[in-house]
């Protein structure tokens, strides 16, 4: 398993899809501060990820019985897993992220996980035959063309490869700390104001 932390400059593009990004403390504000955001999608027209260590108040069985879905007796630990902020875009739409990779209606392939934004996924999960690791969230983060570039460049962000384990494994409270690990960083060892010599 390789490990980067990639500073994309002028003429430096990286893709960063199925990476994580690791927000340096004072590097990021507002929402997105002291997040871990597994990147969906970057391309030269901008990058879209989900944030996933920011559980709410939702799990995932009350999001299913909001939108009408009855719970099968299967569903079991399921139901109680949180429903996570993804991001401050489109706060009402759902994701889901799961492996295995499934037929759904609206499914992109990301690698050995999926993101699917249909309601089938969901009927699946409420009837206790879903995807065997998913974590759902609403709403996700979004960069335009050059915005998260430039934030790289700034060292607003770490990235470093995501694995099933981080994603469907590791406590929410957890993740930083983890991820930061397979980079051979202490969280105690970054500052947020930190200079440049």
């Amino acid at each position: 398993m390789s490990t980067t932390a990639n500073r994309p400059g002028a003429g430096n593009s990286v893709n960063l899809s199925q990476q994580l990004l690791l927000a340096m403390p004072g590097k990021v504000s507002g929402n997105l501060a002291n997040t871990v955001i597994y990147v969906c999608e970057h391309t030269e027209h901008g990058a879209l990820g989900l944030v996933i260590n920011r559980p709410t108040d939702l799990t995932v069985g009350a999001l299913l019985k909001r939108i009408d879905l009855d719970l099968s007796l299967e569903i079991g630990p399921v139901q109680d897993l949180p429903v996570y902020f993804g991001g401050p875009v489109q706060t009402d739409r759902g994701f889901v992220l799961h492996a295995p990779v499934g037929g759904y209606s609206s499914s992109i392939q990301l690698g050995d996980v999926a993101l699917t934004t249909s309601r089938d996924v969901l009927q699946d999960v409420a009837q206790g035959k879903g995807p065997a690791q998913l974590l759902v969230t609403l709403g996700y983060a979004g960069w335009g063309a050059g915005q998260l570039e430039s934030e790289m460049s700034q060292n607003a962000w770490l990235n470093v490869d995501a694995t099933n384990d981080i994603l469907f494994s590791t406590p929410s409270e957890n993740l930083y700390e983890v991820a930061l690990a397979q980079l051979g960083i202490d969280p105690l060892m970054l500052a947020g104001d930190a200079g440049h010599a």
